[in-house]
């Protein structure tokens, strides 16, 4: 039997004939929009948007790093996110075990996640550095959200600035940003 990769796009699977071959997301995105009836899938174009990086102020050994990931990861107690453009987001003590990490996405095969949660929320790692001194602070919190959100206008309203407000309160000075 071969070895088969399943990706979950929207609410489509893209098959690959093996492991190492790629999937051509652009192209399952637009197939499983036509399949479902919807006119064709307007991508984001951010051509004219700022840079969204810049130069850190301060050297990373001196600066506080916050999380944010969207895997979907969440605390045990707390509640998991939903399938269809979930736009919250939750805050995960940094201090939180990770056999007390979740997690709940519907666009990525979830399997390497749960087996360990630091693969897509580096949590360990971050602790690691923050103990050897290489960052100068953990926030006290990490932020999580699921991507594969469909609706730009929920994204751009609610979960970005939701987001952004809370980094701000944290004032770190450089937010890692993991995507899945």
């Amino acid at each position: 039997m071969r070895a088969v990769k399943h990706c979950a796009v929207g609410y489509g699977f893209a098959m690959a004939a093996t492991p190492d071959d790629p999937v051509d997301y652009i192209a399952v995105t637009r197939d499983t929009y036509a399949q479902l009836g919807y006119s064709e899938y307007r991508w984001a174009d951010n051509r004219d948007a700022p840079a969204p990086f810049t130069e850190p102020k301060r050297p990373l050994a001196e600066s506080t790093v916050v999380l944010i990931a969207s895997g979907g990861v969440y605390a045990v107690g707390d509640v998991g996110f939903t399938h269809k453009d979930d736009v919250t987001f939750r805050e995960i003590p940094t201090d939180t075990p990770s056999e007390q990490l979740r997690v709940t996405h519907f666009a990525y095969d979830e399997t390497s996640a749960k087996d360990d949660v630091n693969a897509v929320f580096p949590i360990e790692a971050l602790r690691a550095m923050d103990a050897g001194g290489e960052i100068g602070g953990f926030a006290d919190v990490a932020l999580t959200f699921m991507g594969g959100i469909y609706s730009q206008r929920r994204l751009h309203e609610t979960l970005v600035p939701g987001v952004v407000e809370r980094v701000k309160q944290l004032d770190a000075d450089i937010a890692l940003l993991v995507p899945v």
